[in-house]
């Protein structure tokens, strides 16, 4: 790769890593270390195709698709099933007021099956149109909000009145 391309990949991946890395964290439901996973190897792809996909008109999407692509083949993987603990570590910056709301949520998501976590990231933190969710994922529009539909009312389910603990009066 040229100084040039090279110089513009380490700008690009110096902008973008923590916003990956927060995608990642909720993809892999507070698993960090899966999530660093993720990150590393979303950037590895990026950087062999760099010079295709910085003339695309948005690398930052074209990185997040990658990243949850990564994700999605990592859990069609049988030893992806594999935990060593389900007890999140203590997370360095959490101890303002909304740590055990984070906690909750996170326990929530990683109840999720890993597709329809997808979609929620996506369609929420991403904040994707059902449209480009849909092409992120390789389905039809339909399935996005069949798989949306669901995985709200799962969570519904599984927050149900521990959620209304943690809201603010």
């Amino acid at each position: 790769m040229r100084q040039g391309r090279a110089d513009e990949y380490a700008e690009f991946a110096a902008a973008r890593a923590g916003h990956l890395y927060r995608s990642a964290c909720l993809l892999t439901a507070g698993d960090t270390h899966l999530a660093e996973d993720l990150v590393q190897e979303t950037f590895g792809r990026l950087y062999v195709r760099w010079g295709r996909v910085s003339r695309v008109g948005n690398p930052a999407g074209y990185a997040q698709t990658v990243l949850t692509r990564a994700f999605l083949a990592h859990q069609r993987r049988r030893s992806s099933r594999e935990r060593a603990t389900d007890v999140f570590p203590d997370l360095p910056g959490a101890a303002d007021g909304d740590a055990s709301l984070r906690l909750t949520l996170m326990a929530a998501l990683a109840r999720l099956p890993a597709k329809d976590r997808a979609v929620v990231v996506l369609r929420y933190w991403e904040d994707r149109s059902v449209e480009e969710t849909a092409d992120v994922l390789n389905v039809s529009s339909a399935a996005v909000r069949t798989r949306c539909v669901r995985a709200l009312g799962r969570l519904r389910e599984l927050l149900g009145e521990d959620l209304a603990a943690y809201s603010r009066p």
